[in-house]
């Protein structure tokens, strides 16, 4: 009997894992959980129309991929083609949150461009399986499918496929 329950675990686990080449389930994150900086809910449905890429970041590690973020802001490609959302894991760093959302505040100021969330709970390290205490690079494509994960630092072969995969999609 506990391996019938434990197999059915593993499978529901795995169902809500995180596919390349699917639209993964969807996910809210809102009140306690985190949300927007503006305090609103938001939800992963939105991850469609355009490509998106989404930086999944415990605030400990926020320098590791930023060569790619710098190269992806210096592209400026078109807004209405591909955008970015930036989602901090702030349960994954021992800094406490009355520091860094007023950081994120300053941050969304700063890059008006970029959307940022608090994930306060580990909603998508929970639900998607993404690498916790890391930095995780995903992107989708305009109907909402996963096209690119990585968990963790970018080599620069890396964050040149990342930029043809990229331009390949607008």
């Amino acid at each position: 009997m506990k391996k019938i329950i434990l197999s059915l675990c593993i499978l529901s686990a795995s169902v809500m894992a995180i596919e390349l080449g699917k639209v993964p389930s969807a996910v809210t994150i809102k009140g306690k959980e985190g949300g927007k900086i503006d305090g609103t809910a938001w939800s992963s449905s939105m991850l469609k129309g355009k490509m998106y890429i989404l930086f999944y970041v415990d605030p400990d590690k926020k320098e590791l991929n930023q060569e790619l973020a710098d190269i992806l802001k210096s592209k400026n490609y078109d807004r209405s083609k591909a955008d970015s959302v930036a989602v901090i894991n702030l349960a994954a760093t021992w800094l406490p949150n009355a520091i860094l959302e007023p950081m994120l505040k300053k941050k969304q100021k700063e890059f008006p461009k970029t959307l940022y969330v608090k994930d306060k709970k580990k909603v998508l390290v929970k639900k998607w399986h993404l690498a916790d205490d890391n930095s995780d690079i995903l992107i989708f494509d305009k109907t909402g499918k996963l096209i690119y994960k990585k968990f963790g630092k970018l080599s620069a072969l890396e964050i040149k496929k990342v930029i043809a995969l990229i331009e390949k999609n607008l």
